[in-house]
């Protein structure tokens, strides 16, 4: 009985690991999607059809348009990402709880 505990705690703390990454993960994600949206609306309220990009240490003159939409097909892919993480943060939570479920129940039986 007490090795089925052991193994038992020994997923749920795998589980919690992985709930944080996936967590970490998406935060990170949220905070990327942010930065984009403001580079839009950056590039939405300039006149100027002449922008600059970076790219690694320097400034790059491009085309405001080709800008525009890279970074909207970066966002969609954040966003897909993000809904991804969701969707396993969901299970790995449902998880976990089915898993503290079963611990109690076989802590308070043995």
């Amino acid at each position: 009985m007490a090795e089925n505990l052991e193994e038992l705690l020994g997923h749920l703390q795998m589980q919690n690991q992985q709930l944080q990454n996936v967590m970490m993960q998406k935060q990170a994600l949220i905070i990327q999607t942010k930065e984009i949206e403001k580079a839009l609306e950056e590039i939405s309220r300039e006149d100027s059809e002449e922008i600059y990009r970076s790219v690694g240490p320097i400034l790059v003159k491009a085309d405001k348009e080709k800008v525009k939409k890279d970074l909207e097909e970066q966002k969609e892919e954040m966003e897909l990402k993000i809904k991804s993480l969701e969707k396993q943060e969901s299970r790995l939570k449902s998880l976990m709880k089915e898993g503290q479920e079963k611990f109690q129940s076989l802590h308070q039986g043995g």
